[in-house]
């Protein structure tokens, strides 16, 4: 077993040992010993979203129990935070003993932070999945597409949608947004030669994420082409322009409009040309 797979491995391993795991994309979920959290034992969703916060600020150093008082509550928030860290150590860790440290929320005085050795979160899983795989790409194309793969197989919607209107979720929200983005697009390209379905497949899960990202559009028009199905490339490049036009008012990016042109010279007679995704 090569570096990168065993690096794969390693990646899922951790999934399987961590005590307790947790999704951010599409549905906020977390499982402590492999059985899921209910929502009963959540309680309050001050404790709910106390741990969402500390989830979202995990790569920062530890908070100060004022910074967090502040991003979460505006009233009564020495009480809520005491009642939500409360509740948030006996969620993790339901029979731990009285007075004893707490194994997941590492608190040095009055700074918090998640321990984040003992928990699997799909984010984090996520951006190094997209790593590996950019580590690999200019020299182990198959390690990068297993790479790419395990980290699209994640992708199952926004980062904490019952927080969208939190400013302090936006940010990792945009930052996983063009991760996946970025990701999905490029184990397109690299399948477009030996499976152009499958490119099409990712290309269109790109759009459903954002319904303006041209690198999309340019790869379900190459997938098309692919298969020789060159009014369907046609059509989705007629897609994309409709959409920008209603969403921003502009026209394609010239790689977008010269891509089509090459289509439309394949269709008029033209020679076949081996497009790259670029």
């Amino acid at each position: 077993m090569d570096k990168a797979e065993n690096k794969i491995a390693s990646l899922k391993k951790k999934r399987e040992n961590a005590a307790i795991q947790v999704q951010t994309l599409g549905s906020f979920q977390v499982w402590r010993n492999g059985e899921k959290v209910t929502s009963k034992e959540w309680g309050r969703d001050k404790t709910v979203q106390l741990f969402q916060f500390l989830v979202t600020s995990r790569h920062r150093n530890a908070l100060h129990k004022e910074q967090i008082i502040d991003r979460l509550w505006d009233e009564a928030g020495d009480q809520n935070f005491k009642v939500a860290m409360h509740g948030l150590n006996k969620v993790l860790e339901p029979n731990r003993k009285s007075r004893s440290d707490a194994r997941f929320i590492i608190r040095q005085g009055l700074t918090y932070q998640l321990n984040l050795e003992e928990m699997w979160i799909d984010a984090d899983a996520l951006e190094q999945y997209s790593a590996l795989g950019n580590q690999c790409l200019a020299d182990e194309p198959e390690a990068a597409i297993a790479a790419y793969r395990a980290a699209v197989a994640l992708l199952h919607g926004a980062y904490l949608p019952n927080r969208l209107y939190e400013d302090w979720s936006s940010a990792e929200r945009e930052h996983l947004q063009v991760l996946a983005l970025g990701t999905t697009i490029t184990l397109g390209e690299l399948l477009l030669d030996k499976n152009p379905l499958e490119s099409i497949r990712l290309a269109q899960q790109a759009l459903l994420i954002d319904p303006t990202w041209e690198d999309a559009y340019r790869l379900e028009m190459l997938a098309y082409l692919k298969k020789g199905n060159r009014p369907m490339a046609i059509k989705t490049y007629r897609q994309c322009e409709k959409i920008l036009q209603k969403e921003f008012g502009i026209p394609p990016l010239p790689a977008t409009k010269k891509l089509m042109k090459e289509i439309l010279q394949v269709g008029s007679g033209g020679a076949f040309q081996n497009f790259g995704a670029g």
